[in-house]
């Protein structure tokens, strides 16, 4: 399934953000099991600490549950079944212009139909007041309902991808849906960016943006909530002395 981002701002009309390749002719087997219903996860807070630990090194988010709560629930139940153990960034676009690093990392399931869950509810930065900035996390799609496990992580200030709701473009309109970004590991994030792409592999605008090899990502899993540390008590005052 192709997952795309429109840039309003670039010459070319759309930049597919997507691994699929042209798909081949299988053999017949059984059908996909149905996506399992979302289990009921353990509390959420306002937000939500991710710990993503991949080849390059680790990342952490903050997903913005209060902000954007369908689209966080979502990525949580993904890290809460594991499904997301094991997938690829699989994706770095570079930008040619304006201050460097521009551009963004993709990772995800890739359509993968023994892993995706049912598709989720758009949440444009219209409604949500979250922006395309550095080190945003942003859910890919196609039409706007249809994004369910790929998503990107953002080098550079990329506000084209908001919604607008006054374009006459509806896909402009709609925008992609923010739902956190990154608090620490923008290192990694620019090491998985500057790894070797190759020149010959994606179709169309993806040619020449695809990793080669993939990174790997070997685990994502919610932080520990840590207990808020407590003040010591103060020291009892001594008894006044007996006049």
């Amino acid at each position: 399934m192709k997952r795309r981002f429109v840039l309003a701002a670039l010459p070319i009309a759309l930049l597919t953000l997507t691994g699929a390749t042209a798909k081949k002719p299988a053999a017949k087997r059984a059908p996909a099991k149905a996506a399992a219903p979302a289990p009921k996860p353990a509390p959420l807070g306002d937000t939500v600490r991710i710990v993503m630990v991949t080849t390059a090194g680790t990342i952490e988010l903050e997903l913005d549950h209060k902000a954007a709560p369908i689209t966080t629930e979502n990525f949580v139940h993904y890290v809460d079944t594991r499904r997301f153990d094991g997938m690829t960034f699989y994706r770095a676009m570079h930008l040619p212009w304006g201050d460097q690093p521009n551009g963004l990392i993709q990772a995800g399931l890739r359509g993968n139909p023994q892993k995706i869950f049912p598709p989720i509810a758009h949440e444009p930065t219209s409604q949500t007041g979250l922006s395309h900035r550095t080190g945003a996390i942003s859910m890919a799609r196609n039409a706007p309902g249809t994004a369910d496990a790929d998503f990107s992580i953002l080098l550079s200030d990329l506000t084209s991808l908001d919604a607008d709701p006054a374009s006459p473009n509806p896909e402009t309109q709609a925008g992609y849906a923010v739902f956190g970004r990154v608090v620490t590991g923008m290192d990694v994030v620019k090491a998985i960016w500057d790894s070797p792409i190759s020149p010959d592999k994606g179709e169309g605008p993806l040619k020449g943006q695809m990793l080669d090899p993939p990174v790997k990502i070997i685990t994502v899993r919610r932080a520990p909530v840590q207990a808020p540390v407590q003040a010591p008590a103060p020291a009892a005052s001594p008894p006044a002395p007996v006049q």
